[in-house]
């Protein structure tokens, strides 16, 4: 796609390639570069021509593609990042993609919940369900760090699931500077969880 460097288009497909193949974002990440509107017509112009891909509304990835496969969907964590920028909301991974975070389930869901301090929507890319679940303040205390996924994926599993099996997975998946982190944030795990975290880190 022929564009001047200078212009508002030349600037996006500068800033876009320059984060590489299978960044996900959106238009308010290109407004030092133009207007909303300029902007708008940019993307669309890339998207019509398959160089950007639109995900859903006011959501667009510049796809990595496999030589038998095509193009691919863009990873899960790239997309949550792209809502919370698009949103001003927080994410919490929660289910059973938080159990795969955490290596305790192979599996990444053809639905994926996230805990959201914004509103409870579902997103739909391609095959791939995203639903963000509206919580509470407590719940999104943790957000953005490991204490929160950990917690999110016990619950999940559920207190008769956790053995000693489990436990030993996770010690040895977490450092010393994670479980600092667990120990820390005690206090907004159920009581059954944070027995489970007090075996994961020694009760240190």
């Amino acid at each position: 796609m022929a564009k001047h460097h200078d212009s508002t288009d030349g600037k996006i497909f500068k800033r876009v390639s320059g984060n590489g193949r299978g960044w996900v974002f959106t238009p308010s990440q290109f407004l030092d570069l133009g207007s909303r509107y300029a902007v708008d017509l940019a993307l669309m112009r890339y998207a019509s021509k398959g160089i950007f891909r639109k995900l859903t509304r006011g959501l667009y990835d510049y796809p990595k593609s496999h030589p038998k496969l095509g193009r691919l969907s863009p990873a899960i964590d790239t997309i949550a990042t792209a809502l919370k920028g698009r949103d001003s909301i927080k994410l919490q991974p929660s289910g059973a993609y938080a159990a795969n975070l955490l290596g305790l389930s192979e599996q990444v869901p053809m639905k994926v919940v996230f805990l959201t301090d914004g509103a409870t929507k579902k997103v739909q890319i391609h095959r791939q369900s995203i639903e963000l679940k509206h919580t509470t303040p407590r719940n999104m205390a943790t957000a953005g760090r490991v204490s929160g996924l950990v917690i999110q994926a016990l619950r999940y599993l559920g207190a008769a699931a956790i053995d000693d099996q489990i436990i030993k997975q996770l010690r040895q998946r977490l450092g010393a500077a994670e479980q600092a982190v667990l120990l820390k944030d005690l206090a907004y795990a159920p009581a059954w969880i944070a027995k489970v975290i007090r075996k994961i880190t020694g009760g240190k």
